[in-house]
């Protein structure tokens, strides 16, 4: 019999993160997604991913 439940991937997301932000930062969060055609957690890995790239530049 073959284990239940979803195959193991190579990197999983395992860690939650939660945050607070204002109402205005929470419009722009679901303005990029909806403008993106993404979700909220991939519009701030993307964000993360830039300012990384950034810091890089230095």
């Amino acid at each position: 019999m073959s284990p239940a439940g979803r195959p193991k991937i190579e990197n999983p997301k395992n860690i939650r993160l939660e945050i607070r932000l204002t109402e205005q930062e929470h419009e722009l969060l679901n303005e990029c997604a909806e403008r993106l055609s993404s979700t909220k957690t991939e519009v701030i890995n993307k964000g993360i991913q830039m300012v990384k790239e950034e810091l890089d530049k230095k």
